[in-house]
């Protein structure tokens, strides 16, 4: 890790930064401090429980392969934060985003402004999209999407994907409630996506008509098959293959397809759209290290369930060995509940972080003959061995997790 990047973490992990602070207001005095850099880009808005970064990556490729300059702001990162701000699939440099962070902390500062972790990313992000002249920006939510940092931008189109349980504590503990946060994206007169069995769909009709946007519901997808890592997924009556792995992927792209005809409309011409879904990366989301070896973030109920059900349609009759990690704030034993099976082997893995799940924690919620608990150092040995076996190996219960293990195997971003 290099002195600048070492200086970029320090300053975003510091005690006043890092911590979670919805509203506008703070990230609005900067932005207007800086022009409103957000104002004088086109954007895309991604909003939703589930998903999210995939739909992105997707649309964000897609526009890429049409010949756009296309920035990309998602969260969280795996291994550095450069990954969570992408012009045309290539992470900023540790360079401007010193320099970035320099001036955004000092205006901040300067004005007695006291942005988060993520509002100081968000701010960073909107300067430098501006600056290098993009010709469209994909903005993922960070949590929510009505208080959220990122929803100062007046896109030209909002998505919204899969709604359910997560962050209850600051989204709301019902469905209704969260949708009404997610739908929150939603600006008047606007153009707004979502899939006809996302859970809060009522609530985004009743906001988009409440703004006089237009709702256009995607077209239901079907996943055909999953072969030589490629999805085939038929949507209209027409096969597309792509580089992702899950059943859920038919309902990102379907809503991606649906946003190209939005686009479209609007005079973007999108070509090389085969070629786009084949080049796709989007790590940690049943991403697979082997072929054997699954590594994916399945860090809340809905994902774990996607994970649970991709595995028992894909891989019926393999024997599996699961490495889960969580975190405390987190529904890890519902996940626990959905995912495993009595005769699985399970290594419950504490990893870097403060807020991991410690072995106390799991034990409350698990007991099994096939449970063991070890810490993230004792990973490598152990996964080395497990992996020459003919067993399904999966990785998953966080995407802080995923990201050390990356780093851990060598895998780059």
């Amino acid at each position: 890790m290099n002195e600048t990047y070492t200086k970029i973490k320090e300053n975003l992990t510091s005690k006043d930064k890092f911590c979670i602070k919805l509203g506008l207001e703070r990230v609005s005095k900067v932005l207007n401090l800086l022009d409103n850099p957000q104002n004088k880009i086109k954007t895309i808005h991604i909003a939703g429980t589930n998903g999210k970064g995939s739909t992105s990556a997707i649309l964000a490729k897609i526009l890429e392969k049409s010949g756009y300059k296309t920035g990309l702001f998602t969260s969280p990162h795996l291994i550095k934060y450069n990954e969570r701000i992408k012009i045309s699939s290539k992470d900023i440099s540790d360079y401007d985003f010193s320099i970035l962070l320099k001036k955004v902390n000092t205006l901040a500062s300067e004005n007695d402004i006291i942005l988060t972790e993520f509002e100081v990313l968000t701010v960073v992000a909107f300067m430098y999209f501006c600056n290098q002249k993009t010709d469209i920006a994909i903005i993922e939510v960070g949590l929510g999407g009505r208080l959220d940092a990122t929803n100062v931008i007046e896109p030209i189109l909002e998505i919204i994907t899969s709604i359910s349980f997560d962050h209850t504590e600051r989204l709301g503990d019902t469905i209704e409630k969260i949708a009404t946060e997610k739908a929150g994206i939603i600006k008047p007169n606007s153009i707004v996506i979502a899939n006809s069995d996302n859970a809060g769909l009522d609530i985004i009709k009743n906001t988009a008509l409440s703004m006089q946007s237009e709702l256009n519901v995607a077209t239901e997808a079907t996943c055909k098959s999953f072969k030589n890592g490629i999805s085939e997924i038929e949507i209209d009556g027409k096969i597309y293959k792509i580089n992702l792995f899950g059943d859920f992927q038919g309902n990102n792209l379907s809503l991606v397809l649906k946003s190209i005809e939005v686009l479209k409309d609007k005079g973007f011409k999108i070509k090389n759209l085969d070629e786009a879904l084949l080049d796709i990366y989007w790590p940690a989301r049943m991403q697979f290290l082997k072929d054997n070896v699954i590594l994916d973030g399945a860090h809340n109920p809905s994902a774990a369930k996607a994970l649970r059900l991709t595995l028992d349609k894909n891989f019926p009759a393999k024997k599996r060995i699961w490495f889960f990690g969580a975190l405390k704030n987190k529904a890890f034993k519902k996940n626990i509940e959905i995912l495993f099976s009595p005769d699985d082997v399970v290594y419950f893995i504490k990893f870097d972080s403060a807020n991991s799940c410690e072995y106390a924690d799991f034990k409350k919620v698990y007991s099994s003959k096939n449970a063991f608990f070890i810490d993230i150092m004792q990973f490598s040995t152990i996964y080395d061995k497990i992996i020459m076996g003919e067993n399904l190996v999966i990785i998953c219960g966080s995407l802080y997790l995923a990201g050390q293990i990356l780093a851990l195997s060598g895998n780059k971003q």
